[in-house]
């Protein structure tokens, strides 16, 4: 059997930098693809300005390498985009992965010969490389949105993206700006940008969910005491359903029990007076129970109109979508910054925006002119990156054809019947975007990497899901979050693929939590891996 690598992996963020690692430490040979000329995936592209991460630092960070775990120095509770950054980097030379990256190369198509078990995988680089197995590492927030604004390209004055910020920064001084969009990257780049404009302008179309992060530095002997304390702090992590002991300062690891329904107004007051932010969400009920979630809902409004000086905008800043439809934000300032005297609001659901102009924006009402646009406008998540592949399997069948008609269909988020041989990191179907995605990243690059050597030492030569307990899973993953307010008709979320026009409505994630997806990944290992055809 011609062949150049035994396995070709796409992406060099997390996924794809410790699967390469994990595949040389097993004795196969690989070549991981990767779009830009550095590692990090997410933390390669996204470096606008207040780009964080919301989980712990301590906690967001490897765990296969004691060494790494005790050599690397965070600074921040929940550190910012270039410290992340650096980690990876280090990561990336302590192991010595740079030498199996092709970087700047971009993977147009992969094709299944049937024939011989084998993908021909092509590049814009003119590659053609024949491997028996495909490990995808693209990353579930990796295809970016071009806003579907007329007259976007007429813009005369500096256009940016969340998605693609420039290396360098920008320098935002004395300029008039305009930011495009509320979402997490909109929420983390407005405080800072507003510090620097001569006046900055928010276009809303949805409003956030968000809360304070409360970052801080690392206090001194923090970090060691930490380290110190690893083993426990893993333990905990694999037991958590998110994989992850606290959401910003609020712990993951016990849920309440108490309703808010059955609770009297004065008390949930109290609560709110006594906990804040973390308030309106700490209820058992406000997930599965709409009138509770609009109770819950109330209790937010009074947090953000508290926060905000100016009535209107504080109304037009109260989320108008069910609290728990899309993943709460944690920011820095975000709701502060509308106190500004150089920051003003414009309300897209009463005054829509018409087109972008030569000199800015022209809303249904009004005409802005503006130096600089900056569009944090979204991804096309968890599908995307892997349906701008032309992937080919079995058959003829193009991946992003069955996804598009019919939606996601994977087993286990791992492979998608007529797909042999070809893996999916943190793909739909998988708790990926619900959880700490190190956590399960780690999990599945182990996962798959078991499995090659399974196959290698069996002699076996194809792998593929079977399409019954594929439908099965998909089954298994609707039902999961039938009848939460995450999946209800007033519910128009990325998770769904709601902010993709076109995008069939399907919820992507597997939502039963990190130790039950992996229990149930252990136990198909252990059956010689139910539910997929070996041959």
């Amino acid at each position: 059997m011609k062949k150049d690598f035994d396995v070709v992996v796409i992406g060099a963020g997390f996924g794809g930098l410790y699967m390469m690692h994990k595949l040389r430490e097993l004795g196969f040979s690989a070549q991981v693809v990767e779009m830009g000329d550095g590692v990090g995936g997410t933390w390669f592209w996204n470096r606008y300005p207040g780009a964080r991460v919301d989980v712990e630092s301590i906690e967001y960070s490897f765990s296969f390498s004691k060494e790494i775990e005790q050599e690397w120095t965070w600074t921040e509770l929940m550190p910012e985009q270039a410290e992340i950054e650096r980690y990876i980097n280090f990561v990336a030379d302590r192991l010595d992965l740079r030498r199996h990256i092709k970087f700047q190369t971009r993977v147009t198509a992969m094709t299944y010969d049937e024939a011989n078990a084998t993908w021909l995988v092509e590049t814009d680089r003119g590659d053609r490389w024949i491997a028996p197995f495909v490990v995808t590492a693209v990353g579930c927030l990796s295809a970016p949105l071009e806003p579907a604004i007329e007259g976007l390209k007429d813009f005369k004055g500096v256009a940016l993206y969340t998605n693609r910020f420039p290396k360098g920064g920008f320098d935002f001084t004395g300029k008039r700006v305009a930011v495009v969009g509320t979402g997490s990257s909109g929420v983390q780049t407005i405080p800072v940008v507003a510090k620097q404009a001569a006046h900055l302008t928010v276009f809303q179309r949805s409003a956030a969910y968000t809360r304070p992060a409360n970052n801080r530095m690392l206090r001194a002997g923090e970090l060691d005491a930490l380290k110190a304390d690893y083993a426990n702090i893993r333990a905990r992590q694999l037991a958590s359903p998110a994989g992850a002991l606290r959401f910003g300062a609020v712990s993951l690891e016990s849920p309440s029990t108490q309703k808010i329904l059955e609770t009297p107004k004065a008390e949930r007051l109290r609560r709110l007076k006594e906990e804040g932010w973390a308030a309106p969400a700490a209820w058992a009920d406000v997930m599965v129970d709409m009138k509770a979630n609009d109770a819950a809902r109330e209790l937010y409004g009074e947090l953000v109109r508290g926060a905000v000086k100016d009535p209107e905008t504080a109304e037009a800043l109260i989320p108008h979508y069910p609290l728990g439809c899309k993943r709460q934000i944690l920011d820095t300032g975000y709701f502060d910054t509308f106190n500004r005297d150089n920051v003003s609001l414009v309300n897209l659901r009463n005054d829509p925006i018409q087109r972008i102009t030569p000199s800015g924006i022209d809303t249904e009402k009004r005409k802005f002119e503006f130096d600089v646009i900056v569009f944090s406008t979204g991804f096309d998540a968890m599908t995307g990156a892997l349906n701008r592949i032309d992937i080919t399997g079995r058959g003829g069948q193009r991946l992003r054809d069955l996804w598009q008609s019919q939606g996601p269909r994977t087993y286990l988020g791992l492979q998608s019947h007529g797909f042999p041989n070809l893996f999916t990191i943190t793909g739909p179907g998988s708790p990926s975007v619900h959880s700490n995605m190190i956590v399960s990243i780690e999990q599945h690059v182990r996962w798959i990497g078991d499995c090659l050597a399974y196959l290698r030492d069996k002699g076996l030569r194809s792998m593929e899901a079977n399409i019954d307990v594929q439908e099965a899973w998909v089954a298994e993953t609707a039902a999961i979050v039938a009848g939460r307010i995450n999946v209800s008709d007033s519910c128009n979320s990325w998770y769904l693929g709601a902010n993709v026009p076109g995008k069939i409505r399907v919820y992507m994630p597997y939502d039963a939590g990190v130790p039950a997806y992996r229990n149930r990944c252990d136990e198909i290992a252990r059956n010689d891996y139910k539910g997929f055809t070996l041959s």
